[in-house]
């Protein structure tokens, strides 16, 4: 069967957004709107898998939503919206938490990375959320998604559990003349200059909101004296730069900011080290401090202006949330008379 290429992701409202969201995630969504239909949406629903303040949280949904807007996605071509605001999500959710087996569940590594050694005391909600990121994809029949290393696994499990639908409902979804089968196998999307951007003080550490120091990260908040100062203070180490890729391997801290250059100019790291290779981190870091405050402060300025008014971001989630409502109760629909429920 063929599907209507689409694609779907989301991010989570948990904290401040950072250089490694922007070049890891959103600057994907950007690009990619240029060659499918897309819909971006902000998972307060998998936000809440661990406790959230709920003032917090609110702020949080419209901040995403700025940064969605600031970077340059256009909520009016494609759907941009929070989760919640869609029930079928966590109706189809249920349907996919009994398709999935226990066993596929126990390999999770997130879960136990999200959990530690307290996993009796974490909530059912973080345990079963990979079935919910599957209904979060299917619901809209997504045929890509682009995700991290870190996600592939969940997206497996997405492409699984859509098999396994598949398989089990075969003889309903096809009397039903929906074809031979209903849910696409979604394919990942990966790669990016800087999929996966490190911490500035720690290079074999991801970049990460919840790492107790703000110099560990840029958030795409900082003003332009803060992104310099940050930069400026990345941990380096004490050789000059290479001249060709090969140099930066057991380099984890060149490696980061050469990718961060790398990503935020749209060039291959090998040009970068053309371009800087053999000189000191300390040019090649005035030059990363230009681009950075000229990439990121327009950005950053725009989400203050956007947050600034949040009357104006709950309408474009109200929008987005009523269009990707549709899509949603034909697939639910759908699902219902493919399982048998009576509607």
């Amino acid at each position: 069967m063929e599907f209507q290429q689409r694609v779907f992701s989301g991010v989570q409202p948990t904290g401040n957004l950072h250089l490694g969201n922007y070049l890891g995630a959103i600057q994907r969504f950007v690009a990619l709107q240029d060659s499918y239909d897309c819909i971006y949406c902000v998972v307060d629903m998998h936000a809440i898998t661990v406790w959230q303040d709920p003032i917090e949280l609110k702020k949080q949904i419209r901040e995403v939503t700025a940064a969605f807007i600031a970077a340059g996605i256009d909520p009016a071509k494609h759907i941009v919206f929070n989760q919640s605001q869609v029930s079928g999500h966590a109706e189809l959710a249920w349907v996919f938490n009994c398709v999935a087996r226990l066993g596929w569940l126990n390999r999770m590594t997130q879960f136990k990375e999200k959990a530690g050694k307290d996993r009796e005391n974490a909530s059912v909600g973080l345990y079963a959320y990979p079935s919910l990121m599957a209904a979060d994809i299917l619901l809209y029949r997504a045929t890509h998604v682009p995700v991290g290393e870190d996600q592939k696994q969940h997206l497996e499990l997405t492409r699984d559990i859509a098999q396994k639908f598949n398989n089990d409902f075969g003889p309903s979804i096809a009397s039903l003349g929906l074809g031979e089968s209903f849910f696409p196998l979604t394919e990942p999307l990966i790669g990016g200059p800087a999929a996966r951007v490190m911490s500035l003080r720690d290079g074999s550490k991801k970049m990460s909101k919840s790492d107790p120091s703000d110099l560990s990260r840029i958030n795409l908040t900082d003003d332009a004296d803060q992104v310099a100062s940050k930069i400026r203070k990345a941990k380096t180490d004490p050789e000059p730069l290479p001249t060709e890729a090969e140099g930066l391997k057991g380099r984890p801290e060149a490696d980061n900011l050469v990718g961060i250059y790398a990503a935020l100019s749209d060039t291959p790291k090998e040009q970068v080290l053309t371009d800087f290779g053999g000189g000191q981190f300390s040019t090649f870091k005035s030059a990363l401090v230009d681009l950075a405050v000229a990439k990121l402060g327009p950005i950053g300025a725009e989400m203050k202006r956007l947050v600034a008014e949040p009357t104006h971001i709950d309408a474009i989630l109200r929008d987005g949330a009523a269009r990707a409502r549709v899509l949603a109760d034909e697939t639910l629909n759908q699902v219902k008379d493919i399982v048998g429920f009576v509607r």
